[in-house]
């Protein structure tokens, strides 16, 4: 009896150790959409034209997707400055023509989508757009971005005081990489006139050129905001981010061609 169950116990053993998980072996890469991106395509959205900060950002952010991500014909501009306006195919920033360029974007397969909006920001109202006095939401973005990006990869980036709201539900799709430039309760700041671009803005576009990851962009714009906070003296603004499950470790738009 015993010798059987022994023979038993040494035939069962080797086929037990087959089946277990193999501890040394790294587990092999998680591919997700966020990983082939070839091109996006682009809105973005300066939505106070008094000061050029917010022109100034979006110029950045366009000529940074130019060289990298997107031809001109995917890039939608809007502005609310009449300097900028009419001219170069930059229309007017109102509601409408922004949730009209938004819910038109429709990337083809293994394309994203891009979103950026810098302005100042109401506490629970969202992004104010002056030239019609009316406010981005994240409901009306959240609509717009399902009409015209579906489930394909999804940046927002949202740059004013209080924008954090668009870190939250309904935005948080699993599609979506939103950063913003503010906590729900919080300001940013830098969009006086002595300025080339805001605090965050600048951070950004700074974060672009190191290129890497969604995540790691965020954690340098966070240090990077905070510094300029400390040297100004002002409240913190925490900056915010979600970065949805399909899209982990999502890259950058890198530069392409000979000798990149």
């Amino acid at each position: 009896m015993f010798a059987s169950r022994l023979i038993s116990a040494l035939v069962i053993l080797p086929l037990l150790k087959a089946c277990a998980p193999q501890q040394d072996a790294p587990p092999p890469p998680i591919e997700t959409a966020a990983r082939v991106i070839a091109r996006y395509k682009v809105v973005l959205v300066a939505g106070d034209g008094r000061l050029p900060v917010f022109d100034n950002a979006v110029a950045g952010v366009e000529a940074r997707m130019s060289e990298r991500a997107s031809s001109p014909a995917d890039i939608q501009r809007l502005s609310a400055a009449t300097s900028v306006a009419g001219h170069d195919g930059i229309r007017a920033a109102s509601l409408h023509n922004i949730l009209g360029a938004i819910g038109a974007m429709k990337p083809r397969d293994g394309e994203g989508c891009f979103v950026f909006a810098t302005s100042h920001g109401s506490a629970e109202r969202g992004l104010w757009l002056q030239l019609t006095g009316e406010f981005l939401n994240p409901q009306s973005l959240d609509r717009a971005l399902v009409q015209g990006c579906g489930s394909a990869p999804t940046v927002v980036i949202m740059s004013g005081c209080y924008t954090g709201i668009f870190a939250r539900p309904p935005m948080t799709r699993a599609n979506r990489v939103v950063l913003t430039a503010a906590s729900a309760d919080r300001t940013s700041f830098g969009c006086g006139a002595g300025r080339t671009y805001t605090a965050y803005d600048k951070c950004l576009l700074d974060a672009m050129d190191a290129g890497g990851d969604w995540p790691r962009a965020y954690a340098q714009i966070a240090t990077c905001v905070r510094a300029e906070e400390r040297r100004a003296g002002v409240t913190a603004s925490e900056p915010q981010a979600f970065f949805g499950s399909d899209n982990e470790g999502m890259p950058l738009p890198q530069r392409t061609g000979p000798g990149q």
